[in-house]
């Protein structure tokens, strides 16, 4: 006998309290169910409900049993709803949320090669580094930059976000190079964001400190840091996968490189895993792909 059609009966009559009722909703004849009810019980070896001339309620066996019940229909629902859209050639808008620098220098151009591929999926992308609320934007994925996540949502990591000291030959001209991170005291330096503290944070040799210095620019946005390191204003921090270009160029000079940064994770951020439209599964896939590897690709590119 079918087990996962005598586990839907037994879920079907412990919700609707009768074995009349359940057979009904089934389209089954009450012969039927009772035998797939007792089909149910010899499969867990124990008796599952209390039945009488007035009710039906769960024993204790059932009341255990019916959790991991409930959880292998909803696994069975999940895997028929892949294997129907699989069939099928994904389609509709996606609405896809990240940080400006992110989006110009590695997502947008994935996000165009996932559309040649897939070329009836509309994408909607939008920049900030301010943390999205995915349901009142109504947006279907965030690939965010950290290392705090959202226990409520549903998170895949794809990267890890690598960062260096660095400043522009004319200021290295104007100013002389920092030999220790000491040596970033007596600098001009430029925060990524407000209300940091005034203070890079540094790991060499396994040993971390903390190096207080005075931020001469402020900026919340990385675009506009990099443009004010790359004009001479000072030393700054900057994400390596914004930087291959720059470095190649000769425009940016990496300082310090035996010291390390705090690492980032990169994530794909979404809401649930029940029932996703095919196109954001498949985004999320590629996006894994495309960005894996430790180091990351554009990593992998600066070595």
């Amino acid at each position: 006998m079918d087990r996962l059609t005598a586990v839907r009966v037994f879920v079907e009559i412990a919700d609707r309290g009768s074995l009349t009722q359940a057979a009904e909703h089934l389209e089954m004849s009450a012969a039927m169910v009772s035998r797939y009810l007792a089909a149910v019980e010899t499969w867990f070896g124990a008796r599952l409900l209390h039945r009488t001339t007035r009710k039906i309620s769960l024993t204790e066996a059932g009341q255990a049993a019916m959790p991991a019940c409930r959880q292998l229909l909803e696994i069975t629902a999940d895997v028929q709803h892949i294997a129907a859209e699989r069939s099928r050639e994904p389609a509709g808008i996606l609405r896809v949320t990240t940080s400006s620098s992110f989006a110009e220098a590695q997502l947008t151009a994935a996000l165009v090669d996932f559309q040649r591929q897939h070329t009836q999926v509309e994408i909607v992308l939008s920049v900030s580094d301010k943390a999205s609320d995915l349901v009142a934007e109504r947006v279907d994925l965030a690939v965010r930059l950290t290392n705090t996540l959202d226990p409520t949502m549903i998170t895949r990591p794809l990267a890890r976000c690598h960062s260096m000291l660095c400043a522009s030959p004319g200021y290295l001209e104007r100013h002389g190079a920092p030999r220790t991170a000491e040596d970033l005291r007596q600098h001009r330096c430029i925060a990524h964001a407000f209300g940091i503290g005034k203070q890079y944070r540094l790991t060499r040799n396994g040993e971390t400190l903390t190096v207080p210095v005075d931020w001469s620019f402020h900026t919340n946005e990385t675009a506009v840091l990099r443009r004010a390191v790359l004009s001479g204003a000072g030393i700054g921090m900057l994400p390596t996968y914004y930087l291959g270009d720059d470095l190649r160029a000769g425009r940016l000079v990496q300082i310090l490189p035996d010291y390390n940064a705090d690492v980032l994770g990169i994530h794909a951020i979404y809401l649930s895993r029940q029932h996703q439209p095919l196109a954001l599964r498949l985004l999320v896939d590629f996006l894994a792909e495309r960005f894996a590897g430790d180091p990351a690709p554009w990593d992998q590119a600066l070595e």
